[in-house]
């Protein structure tokens, strides 16, 4: 009896040790602004995937995506562009491709209603090297398209904290 109540003791020491150190879990972004117009290119998958985690944020935001209600919305992001790269860094002596290098790039502006620009105009970079062979070109492929969810995935919590940080309005 004595050995477990030790074990148990052992095991929630590093819990007692976070939470004197004041770490706690992020939990839901507070918004400064109640409703959110998203600017997009239709189709673009970083939009929609935006759209999805601002909706799933558990906060009281309404993201608003029709044209027609964009009067309704306290702030306005514009995505005001959206690429892939694909670059080649890296090649074998006999000057076949060895490495590339995937970048994703995006674009955004959050203004508000009347006008006032509350995140300028603002570029986000991720990127990935990714080793390539000719062999088994198709299984890269398919590297490819993951690591490209990846970084779009990364952009969208880069932008989430963005958001949240803005707190004057």
């Amino acid at each position: 009896m004595h050995k477990r109540t030790l074990l148990t003791a052992a095991a929630l020491a590093p819990l007692a040790a976070l939470t004197a150190c004041g770490f706690r879990l992020r939990g839901a972004p507070q918004f400064a602004f109640r409703s959110l117009y998203v600017q997009a290119q239709p189709g673009s998958p970083l939009a929609r995937e935006l759209i999805r985690t601002l909706q799933g944020s558990g906060g009281d935001l309404v993201v608003l995506t029709a044209p027609a209600q964009l009067p309704q919305a306290e702030a306005i992001l514009d995505v005001l562009s959206e690429q892939q790269e694909r670059v080649v860094v890296g090649l074998n002596a006999s000057g076949q491709v060895r490495e590339l290098q995937l970048r994703q790039r995006v674009r955004i502006r959050l203004r508000g209603q009347q006008g006032q620009e509350w995140i300028a105009d603002t570029e986000l970079l991720q990127q990935r090297d990714i080793s390539y062979t000719e062999t088994v070109a198709l299984s890269k492929e398919g590297e490819e398209a993951m690591l490209f969810r990846n970084m779009r995935t990364d952009l969208v919590q880069q932008l989430m904290r963005r958001l949240a940080a803005v707190k004057s309005l």
